[in-house]
């Protein structure tokens, strides 16, 4: 195998690695802290201030899945034909936005003795600017790739949908806690999907977006 094939390879698994990486934490960390419950508990309580473990499940959960989520939203911004549309560079761009605030919630802990000060008010900051800005990212995404590629443009509108419904709007319909879980869901697919086609895949769907 040449070494282009070898990066292509690596690159196509860095969406599932980035969600294997953020799930393995969040059972295995909840697991480990008496009384977290998964379907009562918001996912970065594992991470807060003064919890045991709080460090390793920061880095575990956000800061590398961000990391390597901003790494395929750069790539895909660089794989694009030079005559792309700008509404794609724009959607790469929100992308890494939303993958750099992900990194973000790790690096800026709740603190559940002051659930109102700036630590924890930035913490969910962090949570806005990610939603925020994948849901625009992939509606421009889903604009730009609409006359080339359809299904690409579908699916991208898909991933945000889900992410802006669960987010914002699912929560008085549902556990709080659930409703997170399946925005992170719905953008973890999204990354392992981006793997196989925006970054690595074919001419059409790169200059598409």
């Amino acid at each position: 195998m040449d070494t282009h094939a070898r990066r292509r390879d690596a690159w196509r698994w860095a969406g599932v690695a980035a969600a294997g990486c953020f799930a393995l934490a969040l059972g295995g960390f909840g697991l480990a802290l008496d009384g977290f419950a998964q379907h009562l508990h918001p996912v970065a309580v594992l991470g807060a201030t003064g919890v045991p473990r709080a460090l390793g499940f920061n880095l575990l959960a956000f800061v590398i899945p961000g990391a390597l989520a901003a790494m395929l939203a750069l790539r895909a911004r660089g794989a694009l034909a030079g005559h792309a549309a700008l509404a794609a560079r724009l959607g790469w761009t929100l992308a890494l936005l939303a993958a750099l605030a992900f990194v973000a919630q790790g690096l800026l802990p709740l603190d559940l003795d002051a659930p109102d000060q700036a630590r924890s008010r930035l913490h969910g900051a962090a949570w806005a600017i990610w939603e925020i800005a994948f849901v625009a990212a992939t509606a421009l995404l889903a604009l730009a790739g609409a006359r080339v590629r359809r299904a690409t443009a579908a699916l991208h509108a898909a991933a945000g949908v889900a992410v802006l419904v669960f987010a914002s709007l699912a929560g008085d319909a549902m556990p709080a806690a659930l409703v997170q879980r399946i925005a992170f869901a719905a953008w973890f697919a999204w990354l392992a999907w981006v793997g196989w086609t925006a970054v690595t895949g074919d001419r059409r769907t790169r200059q598409a977006g």
